[in-house]
């Protein structure tokens, strides 16, 4: 990844952080699936530079709208060259929130990079509906018998940054959680359309972070 542009989230007292992220991540996910190969893949990945976790503390200066949001206020766009970027044109996917966000013009990533990062979608396979049909089929039950057995479960939590997102195809309310792994060397590899890493021959991409 040689170029970048940042798009920063400007909250106020009546929009806030979590709403802003939830519409600004559709609209950038909208325009990768515009722009994705014939393989639904992404030449465009997206960098989280202020991904904390939430036992990390707050940085010193950091404004009270943003000090408690695991993501912070800030969205990288990156990608090979500085024509993919322009052919994305975020601009007028983010025209309805312009008053809410600052995109910056597109810039080399700097030379002195010395550390590198994958960020990726984390998947929990533990609905209860999943669950109950494993069981039925191990256990000979039926699903309503199954569903009975777990009438109590409940799902795994997760202390990992998220954005609130809606399917394309059935518009339902999920979690995208999001997992950053940081590593010395970068790693050449395929993006998913949430421009997130995807683990491709072994090896998973990675975005410099400075």
């Amino acid at each position: 990844m040689n170029y970048y542009l940042d798009i920063t989230l400007l909250p106020d007292a009546e929009i806030n952080l979590g709403f802003l992220w939830q519409k600004v991540y559709t609209q950038c996910h909208l325009a990768l699936v515009e722009q994705k190969s014939a393989d639904n893949h992404s030449a465009v990945a997206i960098a989280f530079p202020s991904y904390q976790l939430g036992n990390q503390k707050q940085e010193r200066g950091e404004q009270p709208l943003v000090a408690n949001f695991p993501l912070g206020n800030k969205l990288r766009l990156l990608a090979v060259s500085a024509e993919q970027l322009e052919q994305l044109n975020i601009n007028t996917w983010l025209e309805r929130l312009a008053d809410y966000c600052h995109i910056s013009s597109i810039k080399p990533v700097p030379a002195n990079v010395s550390e590198y990062a994958s960020f990726t979608r984390k998947q929990f396979n533990t609905s209860v509906e999943r669950l109950a049909r494993r069981r039925a089929k191990r256990k000979n039950e039926t699903i309503e018998q199954a569903l009975s057995y777990y009438q109590d479960y409940q799902p795994p939590t997760s202390k990992l940054p998220f954005v609130n997102c809606k399917s394309l195809s059935g518009n339902r309310p999920f979690k995208l959680l999001i997992e950053k792994q940081v590593v010395s060397e970068p790693n050449n590899g395929i993006f998913n359309c949430y421009g997130l890493s995807q683990k491709h021959e072994g090896k998973t991409a990675t975005v410099p972070c400075f």
